[in-house]
């Protein structure tokens, strides 16, 4: 079974954050190269949402519901729901992921 991949409003804005700023401190090409390779990743998802693991920072405080994926150093947070793989977070992992987690998906 195919799943389909949505990213919500957070999720977009993300990718678009990541990649302007990508942008201005690297290189165009290497913008590129990024959405490219994360596009690889939402493509993956599809075919196999249950290859992530549930996200540390959520596990130590009892939730499963959702589930990462990486693509160094970023990490990209989602839930699976029916058929539906909803894409909640792409950040870089080297941000307080702890802080970040709990205002975007324990406070909505």
């Amino acid at each position: 079974m195919t799943f389909q991949v949505l990213l919500t409003d957070d999720a977009s804005r993300d990718l678009e954050d990541l990649y302007d700023y990508i942008v201005s401190h690297d290189a165009p090409g290497k913008a590129d190269y990024v959405l490219d390779q994360i596009e690889k990743v939402f493509s993956s998802l599809s075919e196999n949402p249950e290859r992530g693991t549930w996200p540390k920072e959520l596990l130590t405080i009892g939730i499963r519901e959702y589930r990462e994926v990486f693509f160094k150093p970023y990490r990209i947070i989602y839930r699976i729901i029916a058929e539906h793989v909803y894409v909640m977070v792409i950040a870089d992992g080297r941000r307080d992921m702890q802080t970040l987690l709990q205002r975007r998906l324990l406070q909505a």
